[in-house]
């Protein structure tokens, strides 16, 4: 059996998010056991798992990004949208649009600590785009 939803993220500024509680919010019931994937559908984010305790996860995280990918430098030739257009896009093809995730017992299988986040790449990227597929 196969369910699936789509449905709109609040806009967040760029940054990690722990969407954990979004998402949840957002799926029908879950099965007993089974598979959800999250998709985004956007060029300029990502989907995640990490640490959902400590905020300065998130924080450095995010810092860490943006120094290994930063923002306005003159080798990048697509910036039809501004300084953070590039390196959005390389952001989210190196961390990923997609994850999945084990349905046990009706609840989302994450470990104590785990939790799921946006990447959000853009410094205002708007509402957010997902698909959820969930796998009974």
């Amino acid at each position: 059996m196969i369910a699936q939803v789509e449905f709109s993220l609040q806009p967040r500024k760029r940054g990690c998010h722990l969407i954990t509680s979004e998402i949840l919010a957002n799926l029908p019931d879950l099965p007993q056991s089974g598979l959800l994937n999250l998709f985004v559908r956007h060029t300029s984010c990502a989907l995640t798992i990490n640490e959902n305790f400590d905020p300065d996860v998130r924080v450095d995280m995010n810092a860490i990004f943006d120094r290994l990918v930063p923002d306005g430098e003159a080798y990048y030739r697509h910036t039809d949208e501004g300084d953070d257009d590039m390196p959005s896009h390389f952001k989210s093809s190196m961390t990923g649009v997609s994850l999945t995730i084990p349905i046990t017992d009706r609840r989302l299988n994450l470990g104590t600590w785990q939790g799921i986040y946006l990447c959000e790449f853009r410094n205002w990227g708007g509402h957010r785009h997902i698909v959820a597929t969930i796998f009974s």
